[in-house]
């Protein structure tokens, strides 16, 4: 697993190994977080990325974050409850040197604390699939306030998503098992 476009392009991030059962990482993969951020580069919907305040929720390895980060975001927060997931994600932050940019919440992605500063423009949506904690967080999300007016949300399932109530559909994409929805906040 590698950042495939920017700054730190081309760096590799940690392994996941065989991680733990449990956690149920499972990284986006190289082609597909290349054919997201083409997809979000591309002009259709203006550059979310560039000065981005990045949200991502469920970040397991903190991949897409870091991919918006080298691709000009001005900031991150990477949530995520599992213990190996955390560790991965502190490791790949030291591994960018994005320190000062990138901030790990350890928390439940749909069970969102109460926001702290300003609310993201971008976010990334990566749950285990087929559970419907996507819902949930994106739900959790809106109503506390996490997400601006106009912010653009990025979505991976096993299949295309629905938009829920605050928020319209973008664009739907599909790669191999994963079907990518892009969503706009309300506003």
């Amino acid at each position: 697993m590698r950042i495939v476009g920017g700054e730190n392009r081309g760096l590799r991030l940690a392994e996941v190994g065989e991680g733990d059962a449990g956690a149920h990482l499972r990284p986006t993969s190289d082609r597909v977080r290349e054919a997201l951020f083409n997809l979000l580069g591309g002009g259709r919907f203006g550059d979310p990325v560039a000065g981005a305040r990045v949200l991502d929720l469920f970040a397991g390895t903190g991949a897409l974050a870091l991919e918006a980060l080298s691709r000009g975001a001005a900031e991150a927060v990477l949530v995520e409850n599992g213990r190996v997931g955390q560790r991965l994600i502190r490791e790949n932050i030291r591994l960018a040197r994005r320190e000062g940019q990138a901030r790990l919440l350890a928390a439940d992605a749909a069970r969102l604390p109460a926001r702290e500063g300003d609310a993201f423009t971008l976010a990334f949506l990566d749950p285990p699939y087929g559970q419907g904690l996507g819902q949930r967080a994106l739900t959790a999300a809106l109503a506390g306030g996490w997400l601006a007016p106009g912010a653009v949300v990025a979505w991976e399932e096993a299949g295309p998503m629905m938009p829920l109530p605050g928020a319209a559909l973008l664009d739907r994409r599909t790669y191999g098992g994963t079907a990518v929805t892009l969503l706009r906040v309300g506003g």
